[in-house]
């Protein structure tokens, strides 16, 4: 239970500092286009957290 939670708590974390980041390259002096290769990185790289997250914390092993 505690290694799902701080899963969660570590995985959304992340997620809001990255996307957060995001925003704020495209809002700022780079604009959206300037913005978009970023964007484009932190897609892939939240799907990458998310999925460890699964694969560590949800994903149901067989028992050895």
């Amino acid at each position: 239970m505690a290694e799902k939670l701080g899963g969660i708590l570590g995985t959304l974390m992340v997620a809001a500092f990255v996307l957060g980041l995001a925003e704020g390259i495209s809002a700022g002096f780079a604009g959206f286009w300037g913005g978009l290769p970023f964007w484009i990185i932190s897609i892939f790289v939240l799907g990458m957290i998310f999925y460890d997250f699964w694969d560590t914390c949800l994903r149901k092993k067989p028992s050895a």
